[in-house]
């Protein structure tokens, strides 16, 4: 087994939170990344309303406008995805000058992709088969479309650019409706407590928000006893 700075249960706890909660804390234990390590585009989820995903990054290249010149075997990128002991999030960048101009993922590729572990998939390409999708298996893509053109698997395993977020192999990431955010391993296991500590800073204003006493001055008043809370 790997030596990480994390387990399965530290990972898991996550998913309770949304991706801009799991941003926010980010802020707090890592504020050098406040501006970085996030998908940056208006993503399509296949499904809104799932709870949020999390795993180690399986990255790789696709294009699908042109007929390949040189592609990677799916058999290798297959190990690939399986290898590993924790879940895993695809995220995949499409090279071509217009990215989803193929859709990679459809029934097929979901449900091989669930079956190797993977909890779902980041993408600035396009998917399909939104009827016969594999079940719990997530996708924040740049867009929906038709058909599958050329596409193909062009690299794996190499650093990529979603939507502004740069990952890599084996990177944390962490994905809903919202977006996608890059978590680094050392912050793993800090981003409960932050998130804590976020709550009740925030719980000052939400709670004179519901106050009849409510006005700008208190609001004022609140906010300075909010940033005294650690």
């Amino acid at each position: 087994m790997p030596d990480r700075l994390f387990t399965l249960d530290d990972l898991t706890v996550l998913t309770q939170w949304d991706t801009p909660t799991i941003c926010n804390a980010l802020e707090i234990v890592a504020p050098e990344r406040r501006a970085l390590g996030f998908t940056v585009e208006p993503m399509v989820a296949l499904d809104p309303s799932a709870a949020p995903i999390i795993g180690l990054a399986r990255t790789g290249t696709i294009r699908a406008k042109e007929a390949p010149r040189q592609k990677a075997d799916m058999g290798d990128w297959y190990e690939y995805v399986e290898k590993s002991d924790l879940p895993t999030v695809v995220v995949l960048q499409d090279l071509d000058d217009r990215p989803g101009f193929g859709a990679f993922w459809g029934e097929v590729h979901s449900t091989v992709h669930k079956a190797l572990g993977a909890a779902g998939c980041v993408t600035n390409g396009s998917f399909r088969d939104l009827g016969a999708w594999a079940k719990g298996f997530q996708m924040l893509g740049g867009r929906v479309g038709p058909s599958h053109a050329h596409v193909h698997l062009v690299d794996y395993g190499r650093p990529v650019n979603v939507f502004g977020m740069n990952a890599a192999h084996d990177d944390v990431i962490h994905a809903d409706v919202h977006g996608a955010v890059v978590i680094p391993a050392d912050c793993v296991k800090r981003l409960p407590e932050a998130i804590n500590l976020m709550a009740r800073r925030e719980k000052v204003i939400l709670d004179l928000c519901a106050s009849p006493d409510f006005s700008a001055a208190k609001l004022r008043e609140a906010a300075a006893r909010a940033r005294e809370i650690h």
